[in-house]
């Protein structure tokens, strides 16, 4: 597994690298549906985006993450 799933790995980082690895992780993954370890491991990714958005002033507005696929 990455070092996304050590807690805090992504919290200190910018918007831009948090996106970035958000949009990596689900390019990696494309075509197929995330399995139990993978979706825990977007959770703390999206939650990595999530603070860095609260840390950057009108990032919503121009930042979005990557969108998972729908699991079954």
């Amino acid at each position: 597994m990455c070092s996304t799933s050590a807690p805090g790995a992504f919290h200190a980082r910018s918007l831009t690298e948090v996106n970035a690895a958000i949009r990596a992780f689900m390019t990696a993954r494309a075509g197929r549906s995330l399995g139990p370890e993978e979706q825990a491991e977007y959770e703390q990714l999206l939650a990595a985006w999530s603070a860095a958005v609260a840390r950057t002033p009108d990032a919503s507005r121009t930042e979005r993450p990557a969108s998972a696929p729908l699991t079954p």
